[in-house]
């Protein structure tokens, strides 16, 4: 019932066109946290750049960083990196079979390794993400949280009494799709579910239960932008974005530089989990650079080093604001 709905209605997506294990497990990395529509294009870029996990494992880690770029959350890209070499030195290559070596790879969780090896192989093992889990915790009214560890268990054990032992991989997308298209998280389709007869929920849209989020932290974080002879000044992360390249954040202490009285040439607030963080940018005059984490970078290669894209957009912003001043004023006019 299901799989036939499934084969009427269900999404034509490019990592359902192959069980070729390294392009699953790019594709399963990349849907962690981040929306199909926005995965799509950078999954096929990526194969194209980096085909299999030998030129993966070839690359540097700013290339990889570079590939990734506007995907966010750019541990996936480091571990994705460390997990190809680990594939291509101890597996010569190839993607192992068992779930136990592959849950053994950097990043890989239960559902990436479950997925990796029903979507590859084929193998009848249950997969919880997102979509599923809502279509489960309905199906059998779940009441307990989905992210509580009995609301975890609960899900999977139904998951695993749900997949059939052959056909798996068409199984498990169909109740993705299902979340996806019909089970919808406000509003459910209840009248065109293919599976209505089965579902326990006597209110869906309630479902699935949550714990409380922690409260969102508001952070403000202050930088340079320093730009002299068409170089702008960047500065190797080690912390959040680590091995990307940001504008130097501002260390002071005692009296605030004149650029922060002034106050800052550009703003940008955007989410990063459970903090909501300002960006705060300030113009200073060229200075005398750390040059242990610090370089300068000529304007026109920028596009070849990898960039978060919060700093990306401050970069691109204050470039055009500073092309477009007077010469004599280009420092002092964005603001």
């Amino acid at each position: 019932m299901l799989v036939n709905w499934y084969r009427r209605n269900g999404r034509d997506l490019p990592w359902r066109k192959t069980r070729d294990p390294y392009a699953v497990l790019v594709s399963e990395f990349m849907l962690q946290q981040t929306r199909v529509a926005t995965v799509i294009p950078y999954y096929n870029k990526w194969l194209r750049r980096f085909p299999d996990f030998g030129a993966l494992a070839r690359a540097s880690e700013s290339q990889v960083l570079r590939a990734w770029q506007g995907l966010g959350y750019y541990n996936r890209a480091r571990n994705l990196h460390m997990a190809a070499k680990i594939v291509q030195h101890r597996h010569r290559g190839s993607l192992p079979r068992d779930i136990s070596s592959i849950r053994k790879l950097p990043g890989v969780g239960s559902y990436t390794a479950n997925a990796a090896a029903t979507f590859a192989f084929d193998q009848p093992v249950p997969i919880i993400e997102a979509n599923s889990a809502r279509v489960l915790a309905r199906l059998f009214d779940i009441r307990a949280p989905a992210d509580s560890a009995i609301g975890r268990e609960k899900l999977w054990g139904n998951a695993a009494h749900l997949v059939p032992r052959r056909n798996a991989a068409r199984f498990n997308s169909a109740l993705i799709d299902l979340g996806a298209l019909v089970c919808l998280p406000n509003k459910p389709q209840c009248n065109i579910c293919p599976v209505k007869k089965f579902c326990r929920a006597k209110n869906p849209e309630v479902l699935p239960m949550k714990k409380s989020r922690p409260r969102t932290k508001r952070l403000i974080e202050r930088h340079a932008f320093i730009v002299s002879q068409g170089k702008i000044l960047l500065e190797r992360s080690s912390t959040r974005w680590r091995g990307m390249w940001i504008l130097p954040p501002l260390k002071f202490g005692g009296l605030k530089p004149s650029s922060l009285r002034r106050g800052p040439v550009y703003k940008l607030v955007f989410p990063f989990t459970n903090h909501r963080i300002t960006l705060s940018v300030y113009a200073h005059l060229p200075r005398t650079i750390d040059g242990r984490l610090q370089r300068w970078v000529k304007i026109n290669s920028l596009d070849s080093i990898p960039i978060p894209s919060p700093h990306g957009k401050a970069v691109r912003h204050l470039l055009t604001a500073l092309q477009a001043a007077p010469a004599h004023r280009r420092l002092s006019s964005i603001s």
